[in-house]
């Protein structure tokens, strides 16, 4: 395929506008780029049914826009999760699903750290004391902090982040658990990294702080259910920076308002839509509460993160349109069967 006629379109280009190095990439390889700001199918349809490939950051594409891919080869996630994706779907209609497995593991572990230890320190009811003028209710609180050391840290999901999470929190004195979803692996790397792989009834019940690390699927969602936030110990702290739909946010906001969990650290949620351009406060409990700590769905991002998935995901997408797959380990839907011929990944195609 030749590169300068390929029609290439390039979703989220207001919320995630093209970047300098992603523009550099795209002249470089002569791709002509029909940059898109749509969010529902309908709005989304008339710009892709007849694209050869697409890149997307954030926009869902259910049944109906796979459906309507007519010529599509490669559908190009500018990041990791794929949830908003219908990859079943792109894999029957033998379209490649990829996406940057690496993309801002050392970020999310940063984020995580930061709102470990916020939380331990109570940094943010502090903060909001400090803010009204109340500084002897902020000296208060902090006659009840507890040293960090010793205590336990959780891990739902033993992944690339989680593991980047543990190098962090080792030096602190953490005690580390994880829990994966597949409890036969077997435990060496945990071993070696001082990790105790449990069940989820276990780590639930014996961390002070707990952090989240699975892709959202049918067997993660609302896997925090209100009867598993009752099993963690009481003054204990949920962190999320995975998918905000693993927990069940309504329960979470009552045992924070009741006292049974001291705090939590979220950076997604399955109510507050982020990406709605909607300038007003969510009418939502957990906005409400002072043990609460909300950012924006950030916890990937850095200059270096951007960089890292602009050049990856390109990578992904000059190689199908140059008749080759992409490299292996970007491949989602692995067992897909492509609508065209391609060859064998070629890693002399992309040069950055």
């Amino acid at each position: 395929m030749n590169l300068r006629d390929a029609h290439f379109v390039r979703l989220n280009s207001e919320l995630m506008p093209i970047n300098p190095l992603e523009a550099s990439l795209y002249e470089r390889y002569q791709i002509q780029v029909l940059a898109v700001e749509a969010a529902e199918p309908e709005e989304i349809i008339p710009h892709v049914s007849e694209c050869d490939a697409l890149a997307v950051v954030s926009a869902s594409l259910p049944v109906p826009v796979i459906d309507s891919l007519s010529k599509c080869s490669l559908i190009s996630r500018l990041g990791n999760g794929t949830d908003k994706i219908d990859v079943d779907e792109a894999t029957r209609k033998g379209i490649i699903v990829s996406n940057v497995p690496t993309f801002c593991n050392a970020e999310m572990a940063d984020n995580v750290m930061a709102f470990l230890l916020a939380l331990n320190r109570r940094i943010p009811r502090m903060n909001r004391y400090m803010l009204a003028g109340d500084y002897m209710k902020a000296r208060v609180e902090g006659l009840g902090l507890s040293r960090i050391s010793g205590q336990t840290l959780g891990l739902i999901g033993f992944g690339a982040s989680a593991k980047a999470v543990v190098e962090r929190a080792k030096p602190f004195g953490l005690k580390i658990l994880a829990t994966r979803k597949n409890m036969s692996t077997p435990q060496d790397e945990a071993v070696s990294l001082g990790v105790e792989i449990v069940d989820l009834e276990s780590l639930l019940q014996r961390s002070d702080y707990i952090s989240l690390h699975l892709p959202l699927d049918a067997t993660s969602y609302q896997l925090l259910d209100r009867n598993a936030l009752a099993q963690m110990k009481p003054g204990a702290c949920l962190i999320n920076t995975s998918r905000g739909a693993i927990i069940d946010e309504e329960a979470l906001a009552d045992l924070l308002e009741k006292g049974h969990l001291g705090g939590a650290g979220l950076d997604t949620f399955e109510v507050i839509d982020i990406f709605s351009g909607k300038e007003t406060p969510p009418d939502h409990p957990l906005t409400r509460l002072d043990n609460v700590i909300l950012t924006p769905h950030v916890s990937g991002l850095s200059v270096e993160a951007s960089q890292e998935v602009t050049t990856t995901g390109i990578e992904n997408l000059v190689s199908v349109l140059n008749e080759k797959m992409p490299n292996p380990n970007n491949i989602v839907n692995t067992g897909v069967v492509p609508r065209f011929p391609l060859g064998e990944h070629d890693p002399e195609i992309f040069i950055t």
